[in-house]
């Protein structure tokens, strides 16, 4: 897949991918290991070859799959202006949410994005009048669809962006938890860029009528979560 030439030709725009990858941004997704603390404490995940086929399976058919691609549609959605058509896809995104946990983490780290590009960039209307049809709960992937778009970020660099992001994020809570060190996670994250790119390619061809995900382990495990004797992370 071939990365649009607006980041050969415009520093900005690749300056502003890095900033919206960077795990410095202030979104609060430390605190989150989407089930994987629970999956860690049953003993299903112990060691970087499980988490690495975990994560792989997850990009392939996993909620992270549809939540890209409701990314994308968010950026478009920002990037035409059609207020119906994201505020449609913020509803959507909330209403796949299968746990109040999930469904919370993107409503709070979503809104930690929009409030963020409303300080950095207060003048700017479009990013108000996204921010303002999504309201309170705006999550997590539509909010990074209206940076990216904001942002002038090319669709194929931002999913890949978006992936990378989460896959960074849970090799972080694999470090923590399982626990890895950290040359060994950042082997596994350097494994993971086939997969991240096949994902990408497929996720920019996937109709609206395609948007499904094979998701009920994730959703046990984020439903019993809550439950565990001790708990490093929130999800």
């Amino acid at each position: 897949m071939l990365i649009n030439e607006n980041l050969d030709n415009n520093p900005a725009v690749l300056l502003s991918l890095l900033q919206l990858a960077s795990p410095g941004l202030p979104l609060g997704a430390y605190s989150y290991s989407e089930g994987l603390e629970t999956l860690v404490e049953a003993g299903q995940i112990d060691d970087r070859t499980k988490l690495g086929n975990w994560l792989s399976d997850s990009l392939r058919l996993g909620a992270i799959r549809l939540e890209a691609a409701l990314m994308l549609r968010g950026l478009r959605a920002t990037g035409a202006e059609d207020w119906d058509v994201l505020s449609y896809w913020n509803a959507w995104a909330s209403a796949a949410k299968e746990t109040e946990e999930l469904r919370s983490q993107s409503w709070q780290m979503g809104g930690a994005l929009t409030r963020l590009l409303l300080a950095m960039q207060p003048e700017d209307n479009s990013i108000k009048e996204a921010v303002r049809v999504c309201g309170n709960n705006c999550n997590l992937a539509i909010a990074f669809g209206i940076a990216a778009a904001s942002w002038h970020i090319p669709a194929e660099a931002a999913i890949l962006a978006y992936l990378q992001t989460w896959a960074s994020n849970l090799i972080g809570a694999g470090v923590k938890l399982i626990p890895l060190g950290q040359t060994s996670g950042q082997k596994l994250l350097f494994s993971l860029q086939p997969v991240l790119t096949a994902t990408a390619g497929e996720i920019l061809c996937l109709a609206d009528s395609d948007l499904a995900t094979c998701n009920w382990g994730l959703s046990l495990a984020s439903m019993n979560h809550e439950t565990l004797y001790s708990r490093l992370f929130r999800s």
